[in-house]
């Protein structure tokens, strides 16, 4: 391990920019790059949730915290020209499949214009920079297949959600197409499936609500417990967004490869963490003793029942690959609730949350997975 570090120290002494910084993602995010030694900017609405861990890790004072609305194109605009930066992350969005159905109109417009807005800003941007555009595995138009969907496969959506990370998608092939084919802005995006992992405090979200109910020693409500959705933990996709920016930046793989890397990447996890939300909980009580109902709706508003994705793609360009199996993630996401409980200082947070980034990536490095070991400078 002589000589190798995270990523190829690809992010040391780096301006990065990440949207949506204030989100469950983006906090753990910006801990991440600012342990690897980046500056980080972040442009978002305040925090939406309280408690959130963007305020339990304290990174208001740790990055440069600006507060802005990524639907005014002036925003993103003058954060790009005055921090010039060498990577973004654009995670930043209306991220609740049910709010959706509440405010479908400001979920199309922070989704689908607030990622064109930051590609406009970028068109006019002349200097070196990878920008790594963040949607969601719920962009394909979802057949409920067995098998896992392929980055080549039809975009679409039921929900408003679902459709608004389509089009985000489309726009983003539009703009690389039209505008970025040799631009010194490299650009790709990222889909994901579904998230898990200490400081999520969101409402309407599974694993924060199995927390919610324990930590009140309540039944856990669930209400669709034969979903089916590919569970990983955060630290797994993030993983792949600084692997494929660091790619794109430095050159670590072969230029002939580069065209492939400026396109679209799932980061998902092995088919046996593809269950569904019944396991999910079942699995939650293992670590965290309770309870939970069946408070299955026939009413509600639709949800897919069955998600998958295939991760070909960025194994065979990135050799990227997950680290935690499902009984791992979830045995992670819950000690850090449970931790959680009798931490005060923030301090304390960032110190709970920087032991399993260090575990993750050591049992990466164990594996051998090439961002775990990169040599420096390759």
């Amino acid at each position: 391990m002589e000589n190798m570090t995270p990523f190829g120290s690809a992010f040391s002494g780096r301006r990065v920019l990440v949207t949506g910084h204030t989100g469950f993602k983006g906090a753990w995010l910006c801990e991440w790059l600012l342990g690897l030694g980046a500056t980080v900017t972040g442009v978002s609405l305040p925090p939406n949730t309280t408690p959130s861990l963007f305020t339990q890790l304290g990174l208001a004072r740790r990055v440069r915290h600006i507060i802005g609305d990524i639907q005014d194109p002036a925003v993103l605009a003058k954060v790009v020209q005055t921090h010039k930066p060498e990577f973004i992350f654009h995670l930043a969005a209306q991220a609740l499949v049910r709010e959706s159905y509440v405010r479908p109109r400001e979920t199309f417009s922070v989704n689908g214009m607030g990622t064109l807005n930051l590609l406009e800003a970028l068109k006019e941007y002349q200097q070196p920079c990878a920008a790594i555009f963040i949607t969601t595995d719920k962009c394909y138009e979802n057949r409920e297949w067995y098998h896992g969907y392929r980055e080549e496969d039809e975009l679409g959506g039921r929900d408003p959600y679902s459709a608004s990370k389509a089009v985000a998608e489309l726009i983003i092939a539009s703009y690389r197409n039209s505008f970025f084919a040799n631009h010194s802005v490299k650009i790709a995006s990222c889909r994901a499936g579904n998230v898990i992992g200490g400081g999520d405090w969101a409402k309407d979200r599974i694993l924060p609500d199995c927390i919610s109910a324990l930590q009140k020693k309540k039944s856990i409500l669930v209400r669709n417990k034969k979903a089916t959705r590919p569970w990983q933990h955060v630290l797994e996709p993030l993983s792949g967004y600084l692997w494929l920016a660091a790619a794109l930046s430095h050159g670590m793989l072969r230029r002939a490869e580069l065209a492939e890397l400026t396109s679209a990447f799932n980061f998902g996890p092995d088919h046996e963490s593809n269950r569904n939300v019944e396991e999910l909980v079942s699995e939650v009580l293992q670590h965290w003793p309770g309870r939970w109902e069946d408070k299955s709706d026939p009413n509600a508003p639709h949800e897919a029942g069955l998600l998958q994705l295939s991760t070909d793609k960025a194994y065979a360009l990135l050799r990227w690959r997950p680290v935690w199996n499902f009984s791992e993630t979830v045995a992670q996401t819950v000690e850090w609730y449970h931790d959680a409980e009798r931490l005060k200082a923030t301090k304390e947070f960032q110190a709970q949350t920087q032991k399993q980034i260090s575990q993750y990536v050591k049992q990466a490095g164990d594996l051998q997975i090439p961002w775990a070991v990169a040599r420096i400078g390759k």
